[in-house]
């Protein structure tokens, strides 16, 4: 009897072991995944800044029709 107590016993603990090791895997990898996700998504917007700063570039205004349209003044336009 005690015998079949220890092989659970020793089966649990196994058991759990592999779990809390997966589960540290599983949280270092998606912490790694969005690390990178936040650096390229800083890269994106970088990108983007310096892009919107170049000549010919115009911001577009949404109209009272929900339409994406150039500003009228000639600010908008550089």
């Amino acid at each position: 009897m005690t015998g079949i107590i220890l092989r659970l016993v020793i089966y649990a603990a196994i058991g759990l072991a592999i779990y809390f090791g997966i589960r540290k895997i599983w949280r270092d990898w998606s912490g790694q995944f969005k690390a990178e996700d936040k650096e390229a998504q800083r890269l994106r917007r970088e990108r983007d800044l310096a892009e919107r700063g170049k000549p010919g570039i115009i911001d577009l205004k949404r109209d009272k029709d929900g339409t994406y349209r150039p500003g009228d003044d000639d600010s908008a336009r550089r």
